[in-house]
């Protein structure tokens, strides 16, 4: 799977997903770590990636798009954890969303919990 990491994580993040065998890039290997939401947004979608986030706005940006790309996966109560403690979160949780995401989607993943809405919303 393709993903781009945001700015709110860390850069390890994208080391770690690469080394999971995903291609995996974060924002700033663009030089876009002040890059507006819609920019990033854009980027995801113009690279067909799955952009990993902590930030609410992305879920606010897809609706008023109305649109099915791209996908989001919403990190909630995990920022803060090691970026290889959130790593494998992500990666345990892939397997069961690869669908959604593939299709267009808003994963939000929690420490116990893992929400799905299908987009366009």
């Amino acid at each position: 799977m393709k993903f781009l990491i945001d700015n709110n994580l860390s850069p390890q993040v994208a080391g770690l997903l690469r080394e999971g065998g995903h291609d995996a890039v974060h924002v700033r290997d663009y030089g876009m770590q002040a890059a507006p939401d819609h920019e990033v947004l854009s980027r995801a979608r113009d690279e067909d990636r799955v952009l990993i986030s902590a930030d609410t706005d992305f879920g606010l940006l897809l609706s008023r798009l109305h649109t099915a790309a791209p996908s989001v996966i919403l990190v909630r109560r995990l920022v803060g954890r090691r970026a290889k403690d959130m790593t494998e979160i992500i990666l345990a949780n892939l397997g069961p969303v690869a669908d959604d995401l593939a299709t267009g989607a808003i994963v939000v993943l929690g420490d116990e919990t893992v929400r799905v809405r299908r987009l366009p919303i």
